[in-house]
Formats: C-alpha cells, structure tokens, sequence
C-alpha cells in the first residue's frame, strides 16, 4: 500500500506530462505538493487544483530550471509554503534533435544545464531540509541506456550522467536514511512526444510490449519509489520502457 500521509512534495516541471501526472499521484496517496513550471500558467493552475480537489495543499512555483538561483528560491518557496519537505522529484527536463556534427553549442548547454546541473542544485537545496525517511526521486530515460537513432546524443548524454548522480548520492545520503533513486521512462504519451506523432510507430517497433507507456504509469512508479514500502531501495534504477531495452 503506498501512504504518503503527511509527506511533503517538490516536483520539478510539474505542470505537464509526467511531472503533472507525478504531481497528482503524489497528492491522491496523500502528499501536499509543490511544483515548479516555467510558462504554462494555465496548466499549472489546473494541476494546482486537481491536487486540492484531493485535500492536499498546492502550490505552483514559476521557476526556470536553467536559473540557479531561481532554483534556489523555488525551493525556498516550497519548504515555507509548505513547513518543510520530504520528497523531492526532479521531472524537468529539455531536449533539442541534431547530429554532433550540427552541434548548436548554447542548446546542447541548454540540454545541460536543464536536465543535468538542475536536478544537482535542486538537491544540494533541498537535502538540509530532509529528514530520514527522506526522499530524491530523478526521471531520467530509457535513453540513456540505449541510443536506436541518431540525432538525440546529447538529450541521452544528459540522462545517462543521471545513473551515476542518483547511485553517487544515495552512497551520500544513506547514512542519514534518504533514499535516492532514478526511474526511467521509454517512450510516453506527452505532448512532447504524442503516441500518434510521426516517430511513434518506430518507438512503438521497440518496445515489447508494442505501446507507449501513459503519464500515469509513470507516476505509479514515482508514488512507490516515494513511500515507505521502498524504503530499502536506494542508488536503484527503475526502467519503465515497456521493454524498449530489453
């Protein structure tokens, strides 16, 4: 049974997709949430109050997670908003298509900045603040284990630094009953990568289980992840591809 009674979230990029999806999960097993978002007022807003709607506090936070110190002082927000935390989700990410050879160097330190330095200064934030217990849950991607065309190496270059990040600070936090943990979507229902884009029946090919994966089984794993029913697994990866990398 997943119980986050009394557990207090911050999820990054909460306002769409599988962050959204994380930031509701969290909020119906009983979780107050906080979540940062960059533009999408109106999303964040309909998250916001799909979460009170479930009887757990909400609070939307505008951060740019390319912004170290509007980092910092989203997670200012979210510990006063919410009189602490407990669980930190790091969801937010970007990602640019293109060769190496074509190489935009400010969008690959885009790429960077977001989806590696972020969720490290999110945590070096939110780590005074937790307690045992306590939990960092990064999502990272299936991608970053395996690479089946060209023109994505630096979104799995960013993802694939997230293994080694979530086993170096589990040996970190471990002593102190923190669990670190990454969990790994393949191919995802979002509007980032829509089941009936142009690429999807490809993504489909390679997959086991033949379809795209919903934000809402993603979630599921975060919850668990979350919980106390994980508390002994730490420094783990999660691989939720329906079997892209089997």
């Amino acid at each position: 049974m997943i119980d986050l009674s009394g557990k207090r979230a911050l999820i990054t990029g909460g306002s769409r997709g599988i962050g959204a999806a994380i930031a509701e999960a969290l909020a119906e097993n009983g979780a107050d949430v906080a979540f940062t978002y960059q533009h999408s007022v109106e999303k964040a807003e309909a998250v916001a109050k799909n979460i009170e709607s479930r009887g757990r506090r909400a609070v939307a936070i505008q951060a740019d997670s390319a912004d170290p110190s509007a980092i910092a002082r989203a997670v200012e927000k979210a510990v006063s908003a919410l009189g602490g935390l407990d669980i930190l989700v790091n969801s937010a990410a970007i990602g640019h298509a293109g060769t190496i050879a074509d190489l935009d160097v400010e969008e690959y330190q885009a790429v960077m900045d977001v989806n590696v330095r972020a969720p490290v200064l999110f945590a070096k934030a939110v780590i005074p603040h937790l307690q045992e217990g306590g939990r960092i849950i990064t999502i990272g991607s299936a991608l970053g284990e395996r690479v089946p065309f060209p023109g994505i190496t630096p979104y799995a270059m960013s993802k694939a630094a997230l293994t080694s990040f979530t086993r170096g600070l589990s040996r970190e936090l471990g002593p102190k009953g923190i669990t670190v943990n990454l969990v790994q979507p393949g191919a995802t229902d979002t509007d980032a990568n829509p089941a009936d884009g142009a690429a999807a029946d490809f993504q489909r090919s390679l997959t086991s289980l033949g379809r795209y994966g919903e934000p809402r089984e993603i979630a599921n794993a975060v919850a668990f992840l979350a919980s106390p029913a994980a508390s002994v697994i730490t420094g783990a990866t999660l691989t939720a591809d329906g079997g892209a990398i089997a």
